[in-house]
């Protein structure tokens, strides 16, 4: 493993350990403050937009300007926007920290890019998945931690701590070295990147699976406390039960195709839904939590699924257009969950086991189809043609 990839990990460790004190815990906190479920799933959504907002643009500029740059500015935001809805006084200042948290996500492009630049001999999707990890071990702990602290103090405190954590990362993010932008001259008669149509075809089903992974996620954490009666330390330890099964699932799995990898991260999650709509008690939400590490894995080879079809002066371009839909399911999803969750808070559940269904079936047809994953372009550089064979 190179320099840079053990850097990258630590600091994803540490950023997974302050994030992971707060994340699950943020429908509950909007809820503090007098939001209803509907409001809830409209501001998660409206977050996810802001996600999906920041992806492209930063994609392109890491293709331009480099990938480090466009990763510090992330995590120094990141401090800054936890320190905000640390101290915001009301939902109104606590939203607007969380948007500004909402635009570090847009570090998803360039860190992906980069990842894939540091990995060495390993293949982007070993890489990814490996750095992915590394984030979820830190979430093991974080869920626990901010368990605990928002039972015996309360949930401000969580992002206290959170805010400090956060800093120790970016401390650790700037030693990352450097990366050389190579210059990649467009060939006459080369075609733009949306105008590869297996590329386009890729993203449309991303967009499905992913929706249908996140739709049984945002509020869960109301469900568990509002309909199940579960404390706030106990969803925190099924929090860091659900990092658990992603570094599982990310060490274990993060070598395969990126296809079957998706899809096995799809049945992952029909098990969550299924364990928290009829489960009884926390052993069998604790399993369900397990299987969410599905989300995580599916996430992942998102990043894997295109890389070998675009060139490498597109890749930042291209993993920004993916990490853009990836946020844009957290648009769709929270706002389709507030609206089941007020109809009938238990339905959002057995919804989501039918969407995974489907996009499990339409994924599962596609990914079957003959030469998916192979190039549609005529030159192909030689370092794209060792991915395609390592992927393969």
């Amino acid at each position: 493993m190179s320099r840079d990839l053990k850097v990258v990990s630590a600091a994803m460790l540490t950023w997974g350990l302050g994030e992971g004190m707060f994340y699950i815990f943020q429908p509950l906190y909007i809820q503090q403050f007098g939001a209803d479920p509907i409001l809830i799933g409209t501001i998660l959504g409206f977050s996810g937009l802001v996600m999906a907002i920041g992806q492209v643009p930063a994609g392109l500029l890491a293709d331009k300007i480099g990938r480090r740059p466009l990763m510090w500015f992330s995590w120094i935001s990141g401090v800054v926007a936890a320190w905000i809805m640390a101290l915001a006084p009301s939902l109104t200042m606590y939203v607007i920290g969380m948007l500004l948290y909402a635009i570090t996500s847009s570090v998803m492009a360039p860190l992906n890019t980069y990842v894939q630049g540091a990995r060495g001999k390993w293949t982007v999707g070993r890489a990814v998945s490996f750095v992915s990890a590394s984030y979820n071990i830190g979430g093991i702990i974080g869920p626990i931690a901010g368990g605990l602290i928002g039972e015996n103090f309360d949930l401000r405190t969580v992002y206290y701590v959170a805010g400090v954590i956060f800093t120790i990362s970016s401390a650790i993010i700037l030693l990352a070295g450097d990366q050389k932008v190579l210059a990649h001259p467009k060939r006459k008669g080369d075609a733009h990147l949306l105008q590869n149509r297996q590329f386009l075809g890729m993203l449309a089903m991303i967009l499905l699976v992913m929706t249908a992974v996140m739709l049984p996620q945002p509020l869960a954490a109301n469900f568990l406390q509002n309909q199940r009666g579960i404390s706030l330390s106990s969803i925190g330890q099924l929090g860091s039960l659900g990092a658990l099964g992603s570094v599982i699932m990310m060490l274990l799995l993060g070598q395969m195709q990126s296809g079957a990898a998706m899809l096995i991260g799809q049945v992952g999650l029909m098990g969550y839904s299924l364990l928290l709509w009829k489960g009884t008690g926390l052993i069998w939400y604790g399993l369900g939590y397990l299987f969410l590490g599905g989300y995580r894995l599916t996430r992942a080879m998102t990043i894997a699924l295109v890389r070998p079809v675009v060139r490498e002066r597109e890749v930042g371009l291209a993993f920004g257009l993916v990490e853009s839909l990836n946020s844009l399911a957290t648009v769709i999803a929270p706002v389709l969950a507030g609206l089941l969750y007020d109809w009938r808070p238990a339905s959002i559940f057995p919804a989501s086991l039918i969407v995974l269904a489907v996009t499990f079936t339409l994924s599962l047809r596609y990914t079957h189809r003959k030469g998916y994953h192979r190039p549609v372009i005529a030159e192909m550089e030689p370092l794209l043609e060792k991915e395609i064979t390592r992927e393969s």
